[in-house]
Order: C-alpha cells, then sequence, then structure tokens
C-alpha cells in the first residue's frame, strides 16, 4: 500500500518566498513546515524556495524515461545532475545568491506524519555565489534518487514516480552553538520531557554525528534533569536550554504534536530554527486515559501479534470484553464500547492494569500470570511498581472476592476443576464435546438478511465467548493446578530444565495435533510425484490449481480434510478481520513445502514421540529423586499435568471458531454493502464497525470512511516498534535504562528459558510468517508468535522469540517438540540475521554466536 501524497505539479510558481511556503505539493515537507513557523512568529531565517514545478520543467523529461527502463539510483542521479536548466529558472536560481546561504532539499515525501525521511536527501551549507547555489540546487535535485531514499521510500511504500523536490535557499546563520531539540523524549517516549543536543558551531555535525554532543534532559517545568558533557564541552546553559526547551514546546503546540527541531544560536545570541519535523518513532498515546499515570498491557503483544488490528478486530474484543466485564458486576452501558478498562493505540488493544495492580489481590494475581505469559513484561512491570505513584491501595477485599464467588458459583468452576483432578479423562473428553458441539452449532447457523447478521454477530460475540471459556479453561486450569503442587514438593529436589521437560510431548494439544496433521498430509504429498511437485514449484502456482479445481487429488482432498478441522485458523486469528487458511491457504502450502525438504531422519511425529518419552522419564526420575509419599504425590501430580495441561490451546481453539462463525456474518454484510456502492469490494468491511455497517445498510457512502481507516492500519502494519507496556504520559518502561540490569558478555543476548536444551545452527529471522520458507535445521528467530506460527516449528531446530514467556503459545509448543528455545529476547529480530549461527542453550536462557 503506497503513501498517499500530493499529486503532481504541472504548473505554478517555480520561485516562492519562504514566508508563502504551504502546500507539499508545491514546495514539499520541510519548506511547507518552515512556511508555517514563519506565519506563525516563529525565528525563521528568511529565505526562497524553489518549487517542485521547477525541479519537474528539468528532471521529468528524463526521469520519466528512465524509470520505464528500470534505471539504477545512480544513472537517475546522474541524469538529473546533467539536465539542462531553462536560462530563465537559471537565472532566477541565481538571483537567490545573497551572502552565505544554506541550500536544503525539501521532498514531497518528507516529514510526514509516520515518516520523517530524516537525511535522506542533501543539504549544502555556507554556499556563496551564484553559480554555487545553482550547482548546490541541481545537487539536491539529483539527490531524490539516491541509493538511500530511493530504498527509504521503498520501505514505506512509497511510489518513485509520485514524488518532486523542492529546494530551499536560507541566510545561513553564523552560528556560535547549534543542534536538534525533541519535544519528547525519543528514546523512553516520554512527551513530558524535552531532549536536547548541542554543541558549538553548526549543527549539521550534530545531526551527521561528527561530533558527540552535549546532551541536555529537562522535565515539564523546565528542569534539567539529566546532563551530559559530551566530547565537545559545554555548549548550553540551563538557562539557554530552558528556552529552547519553552521554544519547542510552543512549536509542538503550533504543529499538534512532537516535533524534532533543528537550531542555532547567533553571535548576537539570538535563537533561530532552521528545520522542524514529527518525531515519527513514538509509539501513539492511548485514547481517553484515566485521570493520572496509567499502566497499560499491549494486548496485541500478549497475543503474540505485533501487528495492528482491523477496525472490526477491535470492535470484536470490545463487544467480548464488554461481556466478560459485565459478569464481574462492571457497568458497561454499551458492549460495542467495549470494558472500561481496554483502550486503542497504534491500531492495538492496550488494557489499563492500572486498578488492577493497586489492588492487593489484584497486583500478586497480575504479575504471577505475566511471570508465564510474557515474563519480559514481569520484569518491566516491578521496575515500574516501585514507584510510589502505583503503591498498592488497602481497599476492602471483600468486593473482589464477592465478585470472584459469584463467577466461579456461575460457571461452576471449583467443581469442574476438582472432577478434572480426579477423572481427568472424562473431563477431557468433556470439554472436547463442548467445543465440537459448539463448532456443530455455529456452522449450522441459518441465513439472515444484512441487519440481522450485524445483530448475530453481536449477540455471538457477547455470548459465546465467556460460555465456552469457562467451561472448558477450569479443566486445562487443573493441569496446571497440578503442575504447580508438584513444583512445590520438589522445591530445592528439580535441576533446571527438568520441570520444564516434563511438559515435552504433551497429548490433548489442538494446536501440536493441527502441526502433525499438516505434518502426515506432507507424507502423503510426498509419495504423490503430481502433488510434490506442484507445491514445490512457483509459490503461487499450488494455489491457482486448487482454485481451478486442477490441482491432484492426493494434495487436493488432502487439504480438504486438513481445511475442515482447521481452516478457520490463521496467523494473527484473533483479528476477525484477518483471511482464513480456508479464504487463502498460501501459507499452508509454502509450510508444506518445507516439509518436503525436512530431514528424514528427525521427522516431527518421532521428535514429538520422543519428547514424550523423554517427559515420562523424567516424571519417574523426579519422583524417585523425591521418594516414599512425597514421590508418589509428585508422580500422581505430574502425570495429571501431562494429562490436563495440553487442552491450554481448546479454550483459543473455540474462540477463533467463534470469530469465523462472526466473519462468515460479516462477509455476507459486506458483499450486500459492495453491491448497493457502499463500498468498493466487499473485503473492504473489516475496516467498518457494525453501526458502520448499519449505516451504510441505510444509505450511507462508506469508501472515503474505508481508504482512511486502511491508511492507518497499513500505517500501522510499517511499525517495526511496538511497546509491551505502555504508561499514559508516552514512556515505554522497557526502553528506561535499569541500572540494576545483569553484565552481559559480548554477543550474547538473554531471556527466559522456554524449553531445555542447546543447539546450534543458522539464523532465519521471520518478521511473517505468510512468505516463510524455513529450511531444516535453522534456528527460527522471530517477534513473536501465536497458533498460526506453529506450524513452522516442525522443521525448526531452536527458536528465538522477542516476546513471550514460559507459558507463551511458542515455549509451549517449542517443548512439546523438544526443541530449545528462548523466549522474551529484546532486540532479537534486529540484533541477529538470517544466516549467522547462533547457539541457543534454552536450559540457560541465553543466546550467543555460534
Amino acid at each position: 500500500m503506497t503513501h498517499m501524497l500530493p499529486g503532481p505539479l504541472a504548473a505554478g510558481p517555480r520561485i516562492l518566498d519562504l514566508a508563502a511556503a504551504d502546500d507539499t505539493a508545491l514546495v514539499g515537507g520541510k519548506a511547507a513546515s518552515l512556511g508555517r513557523l514563519i506565519r506563525a512568529g516563529f525565528p525563521v531565517p528568511p529565505g526562497s524556495c524553489v518549487t517542485t514545478v521547477a525541479y519537474r520543467a528539468v528532471a521529468d523529461p528524463v526521469v520519466g524515461p528512465l524509470l520505464d527502463e528500470g534505471a539504477a539510483p545512480a544513472a537517475l542521479r546522474a541524469a538529473v545532475r546533467a539536465a539542462p536548466v531553462p536560462a530563465e529558472l537559471a537565472a532566477a536560481i541565481r538571483a537567490l545568491a545573497d551572502g552565505l546561504v544554506a541550500v536544503r532539499s525539501s521532498a514531497t515525501a518528507e516529514d510526514l506524519p509516520d515518516a520523517s525521511f530524516a537525511g535522506q536527501q542533501d543539504t549544502f551549507l555556507d554556499v556563496e555565489g551564484p553559480e554555487a547555489v545553482l550547482d548546490a540546487v541541481r545537487r539536491c535535485w539529483a539527490s531524490l534518487w539516491t541509493d538511500r531514499a530511493v530504498a527509504y521510500r521503498a520501505a514505506h511504500g512509497i511510489d518513485g514516480r509520485t514524488v518532486a523536490l523542492a529546494v530551499v535557499v536560507q541566510r545561513m546563520v553564523p552560528a556560535a552553538a547549534a543542534g536538534v531539540l525533541f519535544t519528547a523524549n525519543p528514546v523512553t517516549g516520554r512527551r513530558a520531557e524535552t531532549v536536547i543536543e548541542a554543541a558549538p558551531g553548526l549543527g549539521e555535525a550534530v545531526v551527521s554525528g561528527a561530533v558527540d554532543p552535549e546532551h541536555v534532559v529537562l522535565d515539564a517545568s523546565g528542569r534539567v534533569v539529566e546532563r551530559r558533557a559530551g566530547g565537545v564541552g559545554p555548549a548550553l546553559s540551563d538557562a539557554r536550554a530552558r528556552e529552547l526547551a519553552d521554544l519547542g514546546r510552543r512549536v509542538a503546540e503550533h504543529h499538534g504534536g512532537p516535533q524534532d527541531l533543528e537550531w542555532a544560536v547567533d553571535g548576537a545570541e539570538r535563537v533561530w530554527l532552521v528545520q522542524a519535523r514529527p518525531v515519527t518513532t513514538l509509539y501513539p498515546l492511548p485514547e481517553d486515559p484515566a485521570p493520572g499515570l496509567r499502566i497499560y498491557l499491549n494486548v496485541n503483544v500478549a497475543q503474540g501479534v505485533l501487528g495492528p488490528l482491523t477496525t472490526v478486530g477491535q470492535g470484536a474484543f470490545r463487544v467480548m470484553t464488554g461481556s466478560m466485564a459485565r459478569l464481574w458486576g462492571i457497568a458497561v452501558p454499551d458492549l460495542r464500547a467495549g470494558a472500561p478498562v481496554l483502550t486503542v493505540a497504534g491500531e492495538r488493544l492496550l488494557v489499563d492494569v492500572t486498578g488492577a495492580l493497586r489492588h492487593p489481590v489484584g497486583r500478586v494475581v497480575i504479575l504471577r500470570l505475566v511471570d508465564v505469559m510474557e515474563t519480559r513484561s514481569a520484569t518491566v512491570l516491578r521496575r515500574v511498581l516501585a514507584d510510589p505513584a502505583f503503591a498498592v491501595l488497602r481497599r476492602r477485599r471483600l468486593r473482589f472476592a464477592r465478585a470472584l464467588a459469584r463467577v466461579l458459583t456461575r460457571f461452576r468452576m471449583p467443581p469442574r476443576m476438582g472432577t478434572a483432578l480426579l477423572a481427568p479423562g472424562r473431563s477431557r473428553r468433556g470439554v472436547e464435546a463442548a467445543v465440537a458441539d459448539l463448532r456443530d452449532r455455529l456452522g449450522a447457523r441459518p441465513p439472515l438478511p444484512a441487519a440481522g447478521r450485524l445483530d448475530r454477530i453481536e449477540a455471538t460475540l457477547a455470548g459465546e465467548p465467556p460460555a465456552v471459556i469457562a467451561r472448558v479453561l477450569p479443566v486445562a486450569g487443573a493441569g496446571f493446578v497440578a503442575f504447580g503442587l508438584a513444583a512445590a514438593l520438589l522445591r530445592g529436589r528439580a535441576r533446571p530444565g527438568e520441570l520444564s521437560t516434563v511438559l515435552r510431548g504433551l497429548p490433548h494439544n489442538v494446536t501440536t495435533e493441527m502441526d502433525l496433521d499438516l505434518w502426515r498430509l506432507a507424507g502423503r504429498i510426498a509419495t504423490d510425484p503430481p502433488s510434490t511437485a506442484l507445491v514445490t514449484g512457483p509459490a503461487d502456482a499450488a494455489r491457482r490449481a486448487l482454485e481451478a479445481g486442477s490441482a491432484p487429488a492426493v494434495l487436493a482432498e488432502g487439504l480438504r480434510d486438513f481445511l475442515a478441522r482447521y481452516g478457520h485458523r490463521a496467523v494473527a486469528e484473533i483479528d476477525l478481520g484477518v483471511p482464513r487458511w480456508r479464504e487463502d491457504p498460501s501459507y499452508l502450502l509454502g509450510v508444506l513445502a518445507g516439509y518436503l525438504r525436512a530431514d528424514p531422519d528427525r521427522t516431527p511425529d518421532r521428535v514429538f514421540a520422543a519428547a514424550a518419552a523423554e517427559a515420562r522419564r523424567t516424571t519417574e526420575v523426579l519422583a524417585a529423586r523425591a521418594g516414599g509419599l512425597r514421590g508418589r504425590a509428585v508422580r500422581l501430580l505430574l502425570c495429571r499435568a501431562r494429562a490436563l495441561a495440553g487442552l491450554r490451546e481448546l479454550p483459543k481453539f473455540a474462540l477463533v471458531a467463534i470469530l469465523d462463525a462472526a466473519r462468515t456474518d460479516l462477509l455476507a454484510v459486506g458483499e450486500v454493502l459492495a453491491e448497493a456502492g457502499r463500498i468498493a469490494a466487499a473485503r473492504d468491511v473489516v475496516h467498518l464497525t457494525t453501526d458502520d455497517c448499519r449505516a451504510g445498510l441505510a444509505g450511507a457512502d462508506l469508501r472515503a470512511l474505508v481508504v482512511t481507516r486502511r491508511a492507518a492500519y497499513d500505517r500501522e502494519r510499517r511499525r517495526r516498534h511496538v511497546p509491551r507496556i505502555l504508561l499514559s504520559d508516552g514512556t515505554e518502561p522497557e526502553a528506561v535504562p535499569d541500572p540494576d540490569a545483569p553484565p552481559v558478555a559480548r554477543g550474547e543476548l538473554r531471556g527466559t528459558p522456554a524449553s531445555a536444551g542447546v543447539v546450534e545452527g543458522p539464523a532465519r529471522v521471520v518478521s511473517d510468517p505468510a512468505d516463510a520458507r524455513l529450511e531444516p535445521g535453522e534456528i527460527l528467530v522471530c517477534p513473536s508468535t501465536d497458533p498460526g506460527w506453529t506450524p513452522l516449528f516442525l522443521t525448526a531446530a531452536g527458536l528465538v522469540m522477542e516476546m513471550g514467556g514460559t507459558n507463551s503459545h511458542g515455549a509451549v509448543v517449542a517443548r512439546e517438540y523438544g526443541i530449545p528455545a528462548v523466549v522474551g529476547v529484546p532486540g532479537a529480530v534486529a540484533r541477529i540475521a538470517t544466516g549467522r549461527r547462533v547457539v541457543v542453550d534454552g536450559t540457560a536462557g541465553r543466546v550467543r554466536p555460534g
């Protein structure tokens, strides 16, 4: 998806006073920003702008044909530099020379709200004389086609044919000191802090990294809270820093968001602004926070989905959480608004846990849950909670106890858990039958008119999840209760990695069964040459053959049977707006191709069986080590844990089936809206709320709304960094240096041990599994996973994951397949390159170079 940029201008002024610069299509992002500052009365050196009309008059005749030929950036640069400049335009540019000037590029794709393009085009300082100014302008034009600028545009989805370049020619400031200023802390995200970097002389030295500048941080009151001298000596007094911070705050208010400013102080002690652009790397603030500083957990991260959710996906969570909040006695006037603690930032779901963490019971429960689900988040949370602002409030516990008792009693959770511990086989069969019945009911529902389908979507999301989760969760939970009791009995007796080994090769895990069923399908395909040739051939050939009905029977029938049970699943399957495998099996076909290249001596079914056997042996070793009555209790509890803990994936499996049923209704509504011309295509409905759909059914044109929502979604898909925890002032606690962090050996990464063992192999870094081809024996390095990723695990030799804890999806499946895994490893995707050999120590929680 490309950025929406202003259309090219073929006519208009070729030279414009900088104070009049406003239209980005005419003057580019930098000049437009400076023009707004001048008109608002901010101190900006005077100057002029050579507009994009001038650029197009010179460059378009040579650039267009070269782009058609697929020319390299170097050829484009050379052509623009050599292109003739009309005599009248050249004379007008020469006339801009007036003493020393700065000549700065100002591209139309620059200083955008989500992409600053900082440093991608050229700037020339201390330019003097008419010919030098003309030459600098031509070099700026050519810099639109530097390798770095072309690559940056491609990474942000910007078509090179849509961009143009203006040039700012501005009086040079004879700077005694200069530098950059961020009106929000670009590292921690804290909006109330100003960060200034300064050095004597021109600011270009600071921007380019040529010097080690003085670093000053001020809080909202103007107090200097941090000062680091750098290698240039003092350049700013506290008073000057406060003056700059105040100026920065006023610019940010005027521009409507945090700004990255370049400034200079001349010999007369006057401050000048020479550039202002949005700070594009900050994570958006949560919507409508409650009063005071709040703590938010990122639901997407907890679910292994770093990307954004579609509008309809967000809406589904709002309805589900609103329904569950009502069960706890919390007032939710409108289910479509969701639980009061749920909010959105960056098209991702956040939950405000401040109140729960300040409750004596809530703090204990949440920290223990996060310990096993997202270990790194638990560590960061404990650092945040050391702040007295988040001290526990000694509220009455009776209210919480009553709400808990009401929920437990309504869904008969304690007796179900007790029955599971006494008769695990019967309880397991009962919950599996309940989920099968749910799927049958959902699949047998009759068609309805579009308005009725919208009502049914909301009723399904509100009513089904609490019932099925309450039915299944106590049985799976009983397995972890048994495991916890056994761990308590073995305290001081179990060696590192032994207890996690007991959870290897767990039976009755629907995600593991799915992966092994896909593996068995690969085995059948391997015996059929036409199917093998199609799956291992060009990436899209198998999908096209399946759609056309021309695929070999072994592949077509085998995949049909697999999709009959698992077709409602997908990568990022918690998002109602994401296509299911049944709709597009391309990912599965890619995984099957990888399976066909696997080592026949290390087949996943054999690995799984070996892991289960090792778990049983470890159980006996631990029971014998405990000895006597304690040992018999350990054996019983660990056997119960193995019988039940695999069901932990069943609630998610059932929830995704509910979302799939809602999606069927949603797509039917989309067809109606598309046929009526309210939206351009049926699948555009994923960018609408149910209320939007109702408005469309009543006659509203929703096409412009879809374009806006899709642009926001696509912008967030490009976001590379997503915080686990966010404070309401924008602070990302994980980015705040931890003075108590243990030293780490050079080149080593640390995380949480998730699956014991040590393995060495080449890394394969995967950010999106949709087009991943994991070779057998490679170490899978990824930001996070959900069940849709797990088919890749069957050919992986090890797992390194930036997110997750010991009980996250990736950790559980890694243990069951017996592959060493380390999770919660900050920066793994950025610091490990594909092909680099690494050693994964899943027992110690370390990753080091091979």
